[in-house]
């Protein structure tokens, strides 16, 4: 018998580089692969080849004008299957000579042949008894703890030959790899980028809904702030997921966010230092963020989950005027079991549709982008829809620094302080500004429909009109390409349509508002 430290049986991503690391500390390792080829499916048959013709189809019709990220390809006027094909052919074959060199470079025995375990410490392949107090079966397929949070350059050497040799970060090369070597991995990495863009659209959806059938009211305006502070924790907590991958486009985001807080007057540069860890960019900000992300958001959001239907438990749930429904009492469904096997529907449903988007529409590709670099910027640079209205904002803003007390205040403050917090502000205390204005300070237990309050349908609507113009801007360059105009002619109808739009959209909403209220309220007359 064959004695080794360690015996791994695949010579897939995660095999390969737990026998090298085994071997690198000293160890005899033994590496089993019953394929013609090493590599796993990863390299031969799976997620490399299909990503390869992939993106030489992308690339090649011309949606990929800006090229692979290190590649200069000519492109032949007249394509076949066969250079498509010969380009995947060409990909594998490298990516087998880098395994086979490792395996050579670490003294790996490379044993062809299916193993069979013998008992828990012996492996029979073919004539061969291999025994080890340790065998590992590396089928690849890890699907958590594969991203590091460090800003640390080093080499990239992945399966993904246009990045093969440059530097990245830690954190960038710990992406590639769970997206190209681990398998699954890239799915579950969609999977919770979609999550994370479907539940603030989700939120968003359910307080327009609370919003504009006044379920905020009293007794109900601490349940209200409970679903605020839930919206900007969902803010934070995608803008922090979104910045973790340290690619070229997240890393924009960074800076603008630095910048952004740095704008404060007297206090943003010891601020921006504080929460960035030094001048931008800076080594320590990625762990801090991963910090955030999986440490303190997480906690505060499941916190206010558990506490709102506690508080709707404790006050009852709201419901429309109607049948057998008052002020006084509660008429519904029962939590057990009618409500609960509806959400636990709800929650399987949802799950499968995440599965499917994620499997099926490409999100947030950082090999396209490649690694941040601090002096360049990619074009077109547009973050996820719910942070899209502040970048908006950012391209919006006037150019212009005034100067208070001695220091100049930044053009970035305004759109990127000011109008932020003054909206958020108003929003948060909208149930006690509309009490103290309508003098209603009585207990509301029924829903109302949107026309029954114009002035509240006037200003929501109009607030949700000035968001979508503000994302709108957030993507003037690609909508200036895709109109055929100028940026800047663009830019300056964009301004005006951001002020004039709400106002009109509020307008029409309180007229038609009005006119329904007024037609409801019109008793036929009763027939002679």
């Amino acid at each position: 018998m064959d004695r080794y430290d360690l015996i791994v049986i695949g010579s897939g991503p995660a095999g390969e580089k737990g026998a090298a690391q085994a071997a690198y500390f000293g160890k005899r390792v033994a590496l089993v692969e019953r394929a013609p080829h090493v590599g796993g499916a990863g390299i031969n048959t799976g997620t490399v080849p299909s990503k390869t013709l992939r993106e030489t189809a992308l690339y090649f019709s011309g949606l990929r004008q800006r090229g692979l990220y290190g590649v200069d390809y000519s492109v032949k006027p007249d394509l076949t299957v066969h250079d498509f094909m010969y380009r995947e052919q060409e990909v594998v074959r490298s990516l087998r000579e880098v395994v086979n060199a490792n395996i050579e470079h670490h003294r790996i025995d490379l044993i062809r042949g299916e193993a069979v375990f013998e008992d828990p410490h012996a492996v029979r392949v073919g004539e061969r008894r291999l025994g080890s107090d340790v065998v590992l079966i590396a089928t690849g397929v890890f699907l958590t703890f594969f991203f590091a949070a460090d800003s640390r350059p080093v080499t990239y050497d992945g399966p993904y030959p246009p990045l093969h040799g440059a530097q990245v970060s830690a954190a960038f090369d710990s992406v590639m790899r769970l997206s190209f070597e681990v398998r699954a991995g890239l799915l579950m990495r969609q999977i919770h980028h979609w999550a994370a863009v479907i539940f603030v659209a989700a939120i968003v959806v359910h307080v327009s809904r609370i919003f504009f059938t006044g379920a905020f009211r009293r007794p109900r305006e601490i349940n209200w702030l409970v679903g605020f502070t839930l919206l900007v924790l969902a803010l934070a907590a995608g803008f922090t997921g979104y910045s973790l991958p340290d690619d070229l486009l997240s890393g924009t985001g960074l800076r603008i966010a630095y910048s952004v807080a740095e704008s404060i007057p007297f206090i943003g540069p010891w601020l921006a230092y504080l929460i960035f860890g030094g001048e931008f960019p800076t080594v320590e900000l990625l762990g801090r963020l991963y910090v955030f992300h999986i440490m303190l958001i997480p906690p505060l959001m499941i916190g206010r989950i558990s506490v709102h239907p506690l508080i709707i438990y404790l006050q009852k749930h709201t419901q429309f005027a109607g049948g057998r429904a008052r002020e006084s009492n509660v008429v519904g469904r029962h939590f057990w079991p009618g409500q609960a096997f509806r959400s636990t529907g709800l929650f399987i449903l949802t799950a499968a549709i995440l599965a499917l988007v994620g499997g099926l529409i490409q999100i947030n590709p950082v090999w396209v982008y490649g690694p941040f670099v601090p002096y360049a910027v990619s074009s077109p640079a547009q973050p996820d829809w719910y942070i899209g209205w502040l970048e908006g904002l950012l391209r919006l803003g006037p150019n212009w620094e005034p100067t208070i007390l001695g220091v100049t205040i930044p053009t970035v403050f305004l759109p990127g302080i000011v109008v932020p917090t003054l909206l958020f502000g108003g929003f948060a205390l909208w149930p006690f500004l509309e009490a103290r204005i309508s003098g209603d300070h009585g207990e509301h237990h029924l829903l109302q429909w949107p026309w029954q309050a114009p002035v509240r349908l006037a200003i929501g609507s109009g607030i949700l009109t000035l968001f979508v113009m503000l994302t709108i801007a957030g993507g003037n360059d690609v909508l200036a390409v895709f109109l055929h105009v100028e940026v800047e002619d663009l830019t300056g109808t964009l301004r005006i349509l951001t002020f004039v739009a709400p106002i009109v959209v509020g307008l029409v909403a309180y007229r038609l508002a009005v006119e329904r209220r007024q037609r409801d309220a019109v008793v036929p007359e009763a027939d002679p």
